[in-house]
């Protein structure tokens, strides 16, 4: 069952049960796991260690690469095992203990994790939980379907637990390019000038001295949960692909535009889907994570080659890949989280960004994280990484939600994620805002005027006049910004007059 998965002889000793593994860990420790958006994370330890939290005192700090699947994150809070999590997390579970402070967490830049480990400024890793395909006979580990923070929680964990996947696929080898810029004040340049470039190694480096305990699953990734596009979904996608058209017609890009980056989630999804239908040709990537559109583009032929952190795909495409996988490994590649999101690299190539919002206010700062400027939802991942050095940074959001109770376009959003300043182009299913050499007042006009749901764009409106009226460079009325929140909160609804 191992023998072809762990290739360092000693290891084969080191083999227990996830149970005996999960008594490994202290109360107050610092661990780190693998896993970026479901994909390639700890499926049996931090179960157990969740189970352990049950029957006797023992809380982590617990940190990855991103989200976790297999509703760990979930079981861990509902244990009370954990006492803060970063940097990221989509669990519902999770979620609610967050919002009730029984789970403290930091909302983080993927891409700055690591360097802030490498800078001292979060305590030591005790222990190191990581997915892998198999071990090598030098104790390097071949990750599975991300690689997330990994390589960097190898090297400086005191000690680690492998969890060696025999579901994964040996075909997967090969797929990862492992490399690290190193620290300050020595940092090198990262040398990747095109999507397709391979800089580092194919394997995880970690000394065989800091194993203290192999555990062998067989389970497959939790799958993503990809709604189809809808109405509002497609009419985004619909904006965005005419716009580019545009700007390829302009001559400002060619009909292979430049490296793509997606969010997560069926709104991103959609709009990576629309570009099968525009003139497109020899699309490239430059993202975190590969989902079933990219997929999709690259057996249309529309992509030639895509690079990511991590692949989270659905459970019918996640079939689909690995069992043909030889057919995928020479058009995509894994990477670290801190190159995949590198400013660096984002900026040197020009990458097209484009990201979720859950608001936009009429100037064009955006909320991607915080429900009413309170409650978070999942965090910023990314998109920050992104947004700051794209070529040009988009954010979609559809106009309302709730049955149009809620507008996602407000005089001044709740909480801040993104301002203005990183902020080009706006899309909803009403239309699309380019915002680049605008002023504020500019600004205002052109998302009211094309992105704004009709039930609130009146009121919109006339909240800017008026702000205009009493003046300044970014006109508000203070008093009134977050009335609109405050009629949600008493009323259910944002609408002045409630139909």
């Amino acid at each position: 069952m191992y023998a072809d998965r762990i290739l360092r002889e000693e290891l084969i000793s080191r083999i227990m049960t996830s149970e005996q593994a999960a008594q490994l860990f202290k109360d107050k420790m610092v661990v780190a796991s693998s896993g970026f958006t479901k994909a390639g994370d700890s499926k049996a330890v931090l179960a157990a260690v969740a189970e352990r939290a049950k029957k006797e005192p023992l809380k982590i700090t617990l940190m990855t690469g991103a989200s976790l699947g297999h509703g760990t994150d979930g079981v861990l809070a509902e244990s009370d095992a954990l006492s803060l999590r970063l940097p990221f997390q989509v669990d519902p579970v999770l979620r609610k203990a967050i919002n009730k402070a029984e789970v403290l967490f930091i909302d983080q830049h993927l891409g700055e994790t690591v360097t802030l480990l490498k800078s001292n400024h979060f305590p030591k890793i005790d222990i190191a939980v990581l997915e892998a395909t198999l071990i090598e006979a030098d104790g390097s580990i071949i990750p599975t379907t991300s690689v997330g923070n990994s390589a960097s929680f190898a090297a400086l964990a005191d000690q680690v637990i492998i969890e060696v996947n025999t579901a994964i696929p040996f075909s997967i080898c090969g797929l990862h390019d492992i490399f690290s810029a190193g620290e300050y004040p020595n940092r090198s340049e990262i040398p990747i000038v095109a999507g397709a470039d391979r800089i580092g190694r194919s394997s995880i480096y970690i000394d065989p001295k800091k194993i203290i305990g192999v555990v062998l699953t067989n389970k497959t990734d939790s799958p993503a949960e990809i709604a189809p596009p809808d109405e509002s979904t497609t009419a985004i996608a619909r904006h965005l692909v005419n716009f580019f058209s545009e700007e390829v017609k302009k001559g400002h890009l060619s009909k292979s535009l430049l490296p793509l980056q997606a969010g997560i989630g069926k709104v991103a999804n959609a709009v990576l889907h629309g570009f099968m239908d525009g003139e497109f040709e020899n699309l490239t990537m430059y993202s975190e994570v590969l989902q079933d559109s990219t997929f999709d583009l690259l057996d249309s032929g529309k992509m030639t080659f895509a690079s990511g952190s991590s692949i989270t795909v659905s459970e019918a495409y996640y079939q689909k890949i690995f069992n043909n996988f030889e057919s995928y490994k020479d058009k995509i590649i894994l990477r670290p989280q801190e190159i995949s999101n590198a400013g660096e690299v984002i900026r040197r190539l020009g990458v097209i960004a484009i990201n979720t919002g859950l608001e936009c206010d009429i100037y064009g700062n955006v909320n991607s994280t915080h429900v009413a400027g309170t409650d978070m939802m999942n965090g910023i991942g990314g998109s920050g990484d992104f947004a700051r050095n794209a070529y040009m940074s988009v954010f979609v959001t559809q106009s309302a939600a709730k049955s149009n109770t809620i507008s996602r376009i407000v005089p001044m959003v709740s909480h801040v994620d993104h301002t203005e300043h990183d902020v080009d182009v706006i899309v909803t299913e009403q239309g699309l805002a380019d915002l680049r050499g605008l002023a504020p007042r500019q600004r205002a006009k052109v998302i009211i005027e094309n992105c704004a749901h009709p039930d609130y764009r009146e009121e919109l409106l006339d909240y800017f006049e008026r702000a205009c009226v009493r003046g300044g460079q970014t006109p508000h009325l203070l008093e009134e910004a977050f009335s609109w929140y405050s009629r949600l909160r008493e009323m259910g609804t944002m609408k002045k007059f409630a139909d």
